[in-house]
C-alpha cells in the first residue's frame, strides 16, 4: 500500500470515528486505537476539517481543547430546524414505554426505569428530554444520589391532559392475562 492510499484510509477511519462518537474524541483515545503519532493525527484532522470547509459542507469538524467532534455546520441550521420539527414529533416505542413508566412511577430514577423495562434506557431517556416531555425533577437521597425524572407540561399538553390525575388507570395485568 503506497502512502497516500494508507493516509486516505486513515482519514477515513479518523472520519469514521468522528461520525459515531457521542462526544469529543481525544487526541490521546485516536492514537490509543490507531497506534499513530499525536502530530500525525493532528495533520489529518486538519486536512479532513479543511477539506469540509473547502467544499463548504454540512458537516465540519471543531477542536474543543484537545479533543475533536464532527458537528453540523450552522449555516444550514435553519434547513435542520425545518427537518427536526417535521420528523421530530414521532416516538420510538422504546421511548412510549419509557415515557409511560416515568408518568405512571414518577418521581424515577433510570436505574428503577431499566428494572422495570429489563434494558438500558439512556437513548430513550435523552430522548424524551430532548422533546422536552420528562425533565430531572430533583434527586433520590441514596448513596450517589442519582436524579429523578418526572414528566413536564409539554406531556400533559401532548397528551391533552390537564393533570396526571387524568391519566388511564394501570390494568393488573394478571387479570387481563387471566381473561
Amino acid at each position: 500500500m503506497n502512502l497516500f492510499t494508507q493516509k486516505e484510509q486513515i482519514k477515513g477511519i479518523i472520519e469514521s470515528l468522528l461520525f459515531v462518537a457521542e462526544k469529543p474524541l481525544s487526541i490521546k483515545i485516536l492514537h490509543t486505537i490507531l497506534n499513530i503519532h499525536e502530530s500525525y493525527l493532528k495533520e489529518i484532522i486538519y486536512e479532513l476539517a479543511e477539506e469540509y470547509k473547502r467544499r463548504n459542507s454540512g458537516i465540519m469538524i471543531i477542536k474543543i481543547e484537545d479533543s475533536y467532534q464532527m458537528v453540523t455546520n450552522p449555516q444550514y441550521a435553519d434547513w435542520i430546524k425545518i427537518f427536526k420539527q417535521q420528523t421530530n414529533n414521532k416516538l420510538s416505542e422504546q421511548a412510549l414505554e419509557t415515557l409511560a413508566i416515568i408518568a405512571y412511577k414518577q418521581p424515577i430514577t433510570k436505574a428503577e426505569i431499566e428494572k422495570i423495562r429489563g434494558v438500558n434506557s439512556d437513548y430513550a431517556i435523552k430522548t424524551l428530554m430532548e422533546k422536552k416531555l420528562i425533565k430531572i425533577v430533583g434527586k433520590k437521597e441514596v448513596p450517589g444520589r442519582p436524579f429523578v425524572y418526572g414528566t413536564t407540561k409539554e406531556f400533559l399538553k401532548l397528551f391533552g391532559l390537564s393533570s396526571l390525575n387524568e391519566l388511564p388507570g394501570i390494568i393488573d395485568f394478571k387479570e387481563v392475562n387471566a381473561a
